[in-house]
């Protein structure tokens, strides 16, 4: 998943300075003169020379580490070995990118033994490290935009519009933004007594712009692919450098910069998990920080299925082009993920007059489709329905007044605008259940997408159509997929969605093995629909 923990490629430097890095997994040696460490561990990088093994060191212990095994602090002061004593508070120069490697003691949970002044310091403890860290992001941000942003635009001569928003996204935002959220936290950070803040309510005023993130991280691997396209130029070599020098940031890549905010939205579940872990029910800030947690972990929650939705949009446009006599709009131009899909009768007012057809049900839209008579694994467009313009109504089993048809398993969806009626009848009652269903994520999802303010980008439609047309020219032909054997249930009951908490993983139980089926079959088996 992008939100997930992610290395960043940095250029060598050599006992320069002292940067520091964080174990994103546990490393166990295999050799000699490795340095062996757990997850969370905060390493001193004090060799990058080499892209793929690190010399570090953690406390006295000196070795050699894979580099894809952490991820660095991109914010750094010139660091010194920060000792943290046991219910002394660390000053803002004893945290690096407010991270203090603490004492053993002081990452353990709580126990009933501890005394109230120790429970209070452990609380300090994060309070500080959570004020330290959001001055030293907001310090970052300043810089990506007044060192490399305002700088790109001078240059119309390297940069056009379009890649500076396929670069840069919305950082300009999440700037604005965190210095109003920032501005808040100060307010309520009590210097004296940092255990006394109350922040919680903080998160949960500004709950609504934390949502600017998903733009941002749907956005990144685009502006990673262009970074590294601009890169092959040693012209935006020299200029990035010269950017990063000339603002005095650290010894790292610009897309290492770029890749903090991804880091930062993961990092707040964290931060307020660890909060309310030193945080007494007793506490007047106990119930707001829970709340916040619940808040910010459904935010990035939700960043990440935005992200796995855009991650499928080629496979969208590949469908698209696989269906025939396509007529009208794409699908990209309003829709990103399937719903639901699968056959049933349909007879449409006023004409009465049953017929089978295959339904795509996606967000904001539902195409309606007809296999070939001899060739069934080929569909042909035959028109779809704008879901914003209908009501969903049930139908009950019996004579039906408007069709004046006896039915079973049926639904209606009813123009709002018009007297348009059109009914459809599921083979069996677990049919209809589940298209009722479907309907419901469907209208769930355009809320939640329009409260976020989540589409595609163009260049994101570009990208999906010229990965069709390159696929397409290599079979030397349209996308017309191979014959099957009869059409099997369009949701494979060997494919689940399990949610853990912070994103959502595939699994797939293995199935006996039959024919290649064709592509639409394969691409209804992706939708995310629960039965």
């Amino acid at each position: 998943s992008l939100l997930s923990l992610t290395t960043t490629p940095i250029t060598p430097f050599l006992h320069r300075s002292i940067v520091s890095a964080e174990a994103v997994w546990d490393h166990v040696t295999m050799a000699d003169r490795e340095l062996a460490f757990k997850a969370g561990d905060v390493i001193k990088v004090l060799d990058a020379s080499n892209k793929d093994w690190w010399w570090g060191q953690i406390d006295d212990e000196e070795g050699w580490f894979p580099a894809s095994f952490v991820r660095l602090w991109v914010n750094q002061e010139e660091s010194t070995t920060v000792e943290t004593v046991e219910g002394a508070s660390p000053s803002p120069s004893e945290v690096q990118n407010g991270h203090a490697e603490a004492s053993p003691s002081s990452s353990d949970c709580l126990c009933l033994g501890q005394t109230v002044q120790n429970r209070d310091q452990m609380r300090a403890n994060v309070i500080n490290e959570i004020m330290s860290t959001e001055r030293h992001y907001i310090k970052h941000l300043k810089d990506i935009c007044e060192g490399y942003f305002r700088q790109c635009k001078k240059r119309r001569d390297m940069f056009n519009d379009d890649q500076l928003r396929v670069i840069f996204g919305n950082i300009e935002d999440i700037y604005r933004f965190q210095m109003g959220f920032v501005r808040d936290l100060e307010k309520q950070y009590n210097t004296e007594e940092p255990h006394l803040s109350e922040i919680g309510p903080c998160f949960l005023e500004h709950q609504d712009g934390f949502w600017i993130y998903s733009e941002y991280c749907n956005n990144h691997v685009d502006a990673c692919m262009e970074l590294s396209r601009l890169m092959k130029d040693g012209r935006y070599q020299h200029f990035f450098e010269a950017c990063r020098l000339v603002q005095q940031m650290i010894d790292i890549a610009i897309d290492g910069f770029l890749l903090t905010p991804v880091q930062k939205i993961c990092k707040y579940p964290l931060q307020l998990a660890e909060l309310l872990k030193y945080t007494v029910q007793e506490h007047s800030d106990y119930r707001y920080v829970a709340a916040a947690l619940a808040v910010m972990r459904n935010v990035t929650q939700q960043i990440n299925e935005r992200k796995r939705r855009l991650e499928n949009i080629d496979k969208i446009a590949q469908w698209q082009a696989s269906v025939l006599d396509w007529e009208g709009d794409d699908i990209l131009d309003r829709s990103t993920e399937l719903v639901y899909t699968g056959e049933m009768s349909w007879i449409y007012q006023p004409y009465g007059r049953s017929q089978t057809r295959v339904f795509f049900l996606f967000d904001h839209q539902m195409v309606l489709c007809k296999k070939d008579l001899i060739r069934r694994d080929i569909l042909y467009y035959k028109g779809r329905m704008d879901m914003d313009r209908y009501n969903l109504v049930d139908a009950v089993d019996g004579r039906d007044d408007d069709f004046n048809v006896s039915v079973k398993n049926a639904f209606k969806l009813s123009n709002k605008d018009s007297d348009e009626i059109h009914i459809f009848l599921a083979k069996k009652l677990e049919e209809k259940l589940r298209w009722l269903k479907a309907f419901h994520e469907e209208r769930k999802m355009v809320q939640e997408d329009e409260k976020i303010g989540f589409e595609i980008s163009e260049y994101q439609k570009r990208q999906a159509a010229m990965t069709v047309r390159r696929m397409t020219k290599q079979k030397g032909h349209r996308s017309v997929p191979p014959g099957y054997p009869p059409p099997m249930d369009p949701m494979n009951p060997g494919q689940y969605l399990v949610g853990d908490g912070m994103e959502q993983s595939e699994f797939e139980f293995p199935e006996p093995e039959r024919c290649k089926s064709p592509f639409w079959q394969s691409f209804s088996r992706l939708t995310p629909f629960r039965k």
